[in-house]
């Protein structure tokens, strides 16, 4: 990710009752994100054994996942935003289940760190602060001192042409 010029001030991460809630977890190595709250179900960390492989599908996409007597696709999500991939012989993955409308889906994290809080003028525009393929899935960036946080658009991830193997049938 390139770093905007003329930076703003850092935002400010609250963990008190102030702002909207946000589902912090890290991408890849260098990487931040949070997605809001209203689109997370839940946060699981399954075995790898879990996820079974499915032939002919996009690279970004692990396999599927019995969860809840529902069947989910889990996604690689850094891999599909084009970011460092996760390890492929992870011994357990990091999910956040979200749900866009009637249709769910297993978000493949490197971390997840929780909750947090902000107050939606902290997002900013994404346009000169990161690459031009991660702007059709974010809402904005928040700036922090030394590391930007991707405020990332669930709808869009859910929506993505690069999942429509996955999601055509039940869109």
């Amino acid at each position: 990710m390139n770093s905007s010029p003329a930076s703003p001030p850092a935002a400010q991460i609250s963990t008190s009752g102030s702002g909207e809630p946000y589902l912090k977890f890290r991408l890849d190595p260098h990487t931040w994100a949070v997605l809001a709250m209203e689109y997370a179900q839940e946060v699981l960390v399954l075995s790898a054994q879990r996820i079974t492989p499915m032939p002919n599908m996009p690279p970004a996409v692990l396999g599927l996942l019995n969860w809840r007597s529902r069947v989910l696709w889990v996604v690689d999500l850094a891999h599909m935003l084009q970011l460092q991939p996760l390890e492929a012989n992870v011994q357990k993955y990091n999910l956040a289940i979200v749900r866009v409308g009637e249709l769910p889906l297993a978000l493949a994290v490197q971390q997840v760190e929780g909750v947090t809080r902000l107050a939606p003028d902290t997002i900013q525009s994404p346009i000169g602060t990161v690459t031009s393929g991660l702007i059709p899935f974010l809402q904005g960036c928040i700036l922090q001192q030394q590391e930007i946080l991707l405020a990332l658009d669930a709808e869009a991830i859910v929506r993505s042409p690069s999942l429509n193997p996955i999601t055509a049938a039940r869109l």
